[in-house]
């Protein structure tokens, strides 16, 4: 008896685990969160409708959206180096307390960090305090 009360506990568990994890993820696939990717395209599209715009607006709007895009570009450019230097600084710092073998785990992890940072680029802005 004791026996079929944990199969059926164990059961109830299992089944709650994976009813949860398929509701998670339809509320993440269905409210976008998981596949949506930010596109200028779709905020135009957003703004036309909400706004009423013209098609000669929404053609204004996205030479705005790209001069903003390459404005944006060309600061990130001058503003890189000094990233990068506070980046190389801060893990010099931390090379120093470090022993043999964390520092050589350390130096992979940093690999790996600047190879998906040259693949996916910079990571988001955090987001501005509340």
């Amino acid at each position: 008896m004791k026996r079929r009360a944990y199969v059926y506990f164990a059961l109830t568990f299992v089944l709650g685990l994976v009813i949860g994890s398929v509701g998670m993820y339809s509320y993440g696939w269905y409210t976008g969160h998981w596949h949506r990717k930010f596109s200028r395209d779709h905020v135009i599209k957003y703004l036309q409708q909400e706004l009423d715009l013209s098609q000669t607006q929404a053609q204004q709007l996205k030479q705005i959206f790209r001069s903003m895009d390459q404005k944006e570009a060309e600061l990130r450019d001058q503003v890189e180096p000094q990233f990068q230097a506070i980046r190389e600084e801060t893990r010099n710092e931390t090379r120093k307390i470090l022993n043999a073998q964390q520092l050589q785990k350390f130096n992979a992890m940093v690999k790996r960090w600047d190879a998906r940072r040259k693949q996916h680029g910079p990571p988001p802005p955090p987001p501005p305090p509340k």
